[in-house]
């Protein structure tokens, strides 16, 4: 039996982003092991997957990652832009860790979390809201670094006010030296942020595409809301907007460095991430599948070692 075949007349019909190809992406979907990791025509000379055991190593080895990139740019004595996201998360831990083993102080650093949820007017959570990622991201990694960490007037949220600025706010902080550095997770159906594939039939081109800066009140895919029931909030899928502000392609794809993560597993050989790992990685780049574009940048994509094994079903 054809599986594609069966979408007809389904639920499923017109579930998946218009701009899919699904004979496509089942074909990619068979690529596993280090043929995985082979460099495609597109990828930056600069760009490297990095395979990685388990999830210590990956959360050690991303946070060491981030702290290096910051005490890197306190030697050399300029300004740091980080886009920062709340998912990966286990890499802040350690991050915080290096910085505090080298006394590095992240007063140089200027850091925009990528996204917020929101409703479709663009207003966000409270920042004292447990599920806001503002709170998310003082919890996990600003709060615990105590006297070394980024000063709260450089700590940007995606707020309705304060998103359209961070364009702005980049390009004057690299017009003064700063480097522009995106950390990111992969998102069920390939967004980064939450910028989502169904966003490319907005635009008439590529080109008008790259220039989108950001958007409020962006509606999420049903995929994007589910993934978050299951990481974020234990299951509880009413808890979760279907909305989000988010920053777009203008900001996430001029990164003078990239450092990237996928640790989508649930154990017991459950994982989430393993397809959309395949299409960032080995699908030529299109606004329908924006995580395509990231291996075009100088830098690093971590992944845990099991999401290279054979998608193939294993009924648990």
């Amino acid at each position: 039996m054809d599986l594609l075949s069966t979408l007809s007349g389904s639920l499923m019909e017109n579930f998946f982003p218009k701009g899919w190809n699904l004979q496509k992406i089942d074909a990619l979907a068979e690529i596993s092991g280090a043929s995985l990791l082979e460099k495609r025509p597109w990828w930056n000379a600069n760009f490297q997957p990095v395979s990685c055991q388990d999830l210590s190593e990956f959360d050690v080895r991303m946070g060491h990652e981030i702290a290096l990139t910051i005490k890197n740019a306190r030697d050399e004595g300029h300004p740091l832009a980080m886009i920062l996201p709340v998912g990966p998360m286990g890499m802040y831990k350690w991050a915080i860790y290096f910085l505090k083993e080298w006394h590095v102080t992240c007063d140089h650093v200027h850091c925009f979390n990528m996204d917020e949820w929101a409703d479709s007017q663009g207003n966000t959570l409270p920042g004292s809201h447990p599920g806001s990622f503002q709170n998310a991201m003082e919890t996990a990694f600003y709060d615990p670094l105590g006297e070394q960490t980024v000063p709260p007037s450089q700590r940007h949220f995606a707020w309705k006010n304060k998103l359209p600025t961070y364009a702005e706010r980049i390009a004057d902080l690299k017009a003064k030296g700063a480097k522009l550095i995106v950390v990111f997770g992969i998102g069920r159906v390939c967004h980064i942020a939450f910028w989502e594939p169904h966003f490319a039939e907005d635009y008439q081109n590529e080109a008008g595409w790259k220039q989108a800066t950001h958007r409020l009140g962006a509606k999420l895919h049903p995929l994007t809301v589910e993934q978050n029931a299951l990481t974020s909030f234990r299951s509880r899928t009413t808890l979760v907007p279907a909305y989000a502000n988010t920053i777009g392609p203008a900001l996430f794809l001029q990164a003078d460095r990239i450092i990237g993560g996928c640790d989508g597993s649930f154990g017991r050989s459950m994982q989430w991430q393993g397809l959309s790992l395949r299409m960032s990685l080995a699908h030529e780049p299109s606004p329908w599948i924006p995580s395509t574009y990231m291996p075009t940048q100088p830098g690093r994509l971590f992944m845990l070692k099991e999401l290279l094994d054979p998608l193939i079903a294993d009924c648990n």
